[in-house]
């Protein structure tokens, strides 16, 4: 488990992606290499998810996790599918104790200090901030982060290629989830060239505030 989020780490972003065919999972696969980001949040918002999962999953190169995840049956499925982690929007008890049970990576959403206290009873490091701007964005991860010194996040919701940096700014994020270079319509028009340059601007935005 720290290995990986010691990946997710390293990224910085994570795409997450809404896709409706599995037909386009590898090409979004190649687009995502192109443009440095070798990771990629699935969600079950589609039924596409689990195949593209599954896809993905079987590449040497690529790290793939499921988000959208609602239940211990949904995390059965996408770990069946090759999920190597699972984040969800919320922090749903039974979830987070079938996971942890079972070795599986959980970035669970919180949004409140309850939320929080929940994650520390499970003996959690990572937990997603969700969603993070409308909750009251870099100011509200703040304000939560005073009493809970040892949690870390990773924001997702309203996060763009304008904010990023001002997120991965605070010590105490070690990624954000976005959007932005994976756009629904721009993988259902098939622009895949696209998505790799929107995403190497990124990692460049991203490395270069890093690099100072």
């Amino acid at each position: 488990m720290i290995e990986l989020l010691g990946q997710i780490e390293s990224a910085g972003v994570m795409p997450v992606v809404s896709i409706e065919s599995p037909e386009d999972a590898n090409r979004l696969g190649e687009a995502l290499l192109a443009g440095g980001l070798p990771c990629a949040e699935i969600t079950l918002r589609t039924d596409a998810g689990l195949p593209v999962i599954e896809a993905l999953a079987g590449r040497n190169d690529f790290l793939v996790g499921a988000g959208t995840v609602h239940s211990v049956a949904q995390a059965q499925q996408v770990v069946r599918a090759g999920a190597r982690f699972v984040v969800t929007p919320g922090f749903n008890p039974r979830t987070v104790g079938w996971c942890l049970e079972n070795g599986v990576t959980i970035i669970p959403g919180v949004s409140s200090p309850t939320d929080l206290e929940q994650a520390l009873e499970f003996g959690l490091q990572v937990v997603k901030f969700f969603p993070a701007e409308a909750l009251g964005g870099t100011k509200m991860l703040s304000a939560l982060h005073g009493p809970y010194r040892a949690m870390r996040f990773m924001p997702t919701g309203g996060i763009t290629a304008a904010n990023v940096n001002d997120y991965l700014s605070l010590p105490y994020v070690i990624a954000c989830g976005g959007s932005w270079m994976v756009k629904p319509e721009l993988i259902a028009a098939q622009d895949f060239a696209e998505i790799t340059r929107l995403t190497a601007n990124t990692m460049h935005q991203v490395r270069r505030r890093s690099s100072r």
